[in-house]
């Protein structure tokens, strides 16, 4: 089985304060860390496992400059055999239908039976690149996909619906999915794996490696445009209830009652 994941590196944000950008159209993160997408390191798992399954070969794919290549390097640790590095001055601030046809370009006549993505990606949240890179494959696809089974050239996936919901759906080969966090559990990337890694070659193609130009690409090819971004509103402050515990319990209920929070 010929399989293919695509990765993103995104801005750890967990501990960074996030500020609107003199633009007003980007977030500006500091010296937020880079790592690889949460959803993506579950992209990645299972199509680890489905290599391993099917004794077939994997390769990633990853769409930014030279130092978002560690998420490549984390896939060659873990097991991918070829990493794929696309990226050019043109590619910065493109929207997810120029990324989908920049990694359909790289992609090119190789003869893949999945492509796996994350559901979507944590720095802006679009959930898109997935099923419009399927588009331009022309070939199926499922979305938020929390199980994965191989049945006869077919592919059968479980996906994740509102309110604990799941939906089954069977999809020919060759197919895209997207995958839902969940679905398995990323294996530990050991430093032995990492040192190893950094060793392997990983391939970088510029525009005119995958035959595009920056008409179609960055800003100049995206259907979609950023025009603002804003903090939230901010809230009103914390009310803090002093006194002895049977009177903060009456104010606590006074407020709930006040709030049409007890009848």
């Amino acid at each position: 089985m010929n399989l293919a994941v695509f990765v993103k590196q995104v801005p750890d944000t967990a501990e960074a304060d996030l500020v609107v950008a003199a633009d007003g159209r980007s977030v500006r993160t500091g010296d937020a860390p880079l790592q690889l997408n949460e959803w993506d390191r579950f992209a990645l798992e299972e199509a680890v496992l489905w290599k391993e399954r099917t004794g077939g070969a994997l390769t990633a794919f990853l769409v930014g400059p030279e130092e978002h290549e560690d998420a490549l390097r984390r896939c060659l640790a873990v097991g991918a055999d070829r990493a794929v590095r696309v990226w050019d001055p043109a590619l910065p601030g493109q929207g997810p239908c120029a990324v989908a046809r920049v990694l359909r370009a790289a992609v090119g006549d190789e003869p893949y039976d999945l492509f796996l993505c994350g559901a979507q990606a944590a720095d802006d949240g679009f959930g898109l690149v997935g099923p419009l890179l399927a588009g331009e494959l022309g070939i199926p696809s499922a979305t938020l996909v929390n199980r994965l089974e191989l049945q006869d050239g077919r592919v059968r996936c479980t996906r994740e619906l509102e309110a604990g919901w799941g939906e089954v759906v069977d999809l020919d080969l060759p197919a895209l999915v997207t995958i839902q966090t969940g679905i398995n559990e990323p294996r530990y990337v050991s430093i032995l794996g990492i040192r190893k890694a950094r060793k392997k070659p990983i391939d970088l193609l510029g525009l005119g490696d995958v035959g595009l130009d920056d008409r179609r690409v960055g800003e100049a090819g995206s259907r979609l445009r950023v025009e603002a971004f804003a903090p939230p509103p901010a809230g009103r402050e914390a009310e803090f209830l002093e006194g002895p515990p049977d009177a903060v319990a009456r104010q606590v209920v006074d407020l709930l009652r006040e709030k049409g929070g007890v009848l």
